[in-house]
């Protein structure tokens, strides 16, 4: 599996406290965004192995250069129909912070845009109504060109809860990994 795009190595040094930079994408249409400091990748959708009995949202794991990935299909997370694959479905593959540990994960999308810079004066906060996703997920709305890109709480969307299924998905597949390879 080539990766389409690695985000560069993290220099260690701020960005201006004003400024910060968001993966775009799209889903069902929309834009969306997630902070470019949790993103580790971006490669071609395939090599998807599905796991029996996990949630609908959970499309199922790839291997990364030897490591158990669980993948998300970030549309049927939001409570939407699944992802439809065509030429441009990538796996964004991030990190997600939990108590002292990080979780690597897959997103599916539908396309990835651009690398975009959102003033903090240009982020509003979640609205309380009328987003077609939950707004505990939201972190924000930027607002770009006059529209608005909805800005992930990656951590939200991926709950504790949820990286625990994932943890036991990733257990399953080494469990199993082993025994074939043995």
């Amino acid at each position: 599996m080539s990766a389409l795009v690695k985000v560069e190595e993290r220099t260690g040094l701020a960005a201006p406290q004003d400024q910060q930079q968001y993966l775009t994408f799209m889903l069902g249409g929309e834009t969306f965004a997630i902070g470019i400091l949790a993103i580790k990748e971006i490669i071609e959708y395939g090599n998807l192995t599905e796991v029996p009995m996990m949630p609908d949202y959970i499309r199922g794991v790839i291997n990364l250069r030897g490591s158990v990935v669980p993948v998300v299909d970030l549309s049927t997370r939001f409570g939407r129909k699944r992802t439809e694959l065509s030429r441009r479905t990538c796996i964004v593959i991030i990190e997600v912070a939990s108590d002292q540990e990080t979780q690597v994960v897959g997103v599916v999308v539908d396309a990835v845009n651009e690398v975009l810079e959102i003033p903090q004066d240009q982020i509003e906060p979640p609205p309380a109504f009328g987003a077609k996703i939950r707004t505990d997920f939201i972190r924000g709305m930027g607002k770009v060109d006059s529209k608005f890109v909805i800005i992930l709480n990656v951590g939200n969307v991926l709950s504790i809860d949820d990286l625990a299924l994932l943890e036991q998905a990733n257990q399953g597949m080494e469990s199993a990994n082993e025994a074939a390879a043995g």
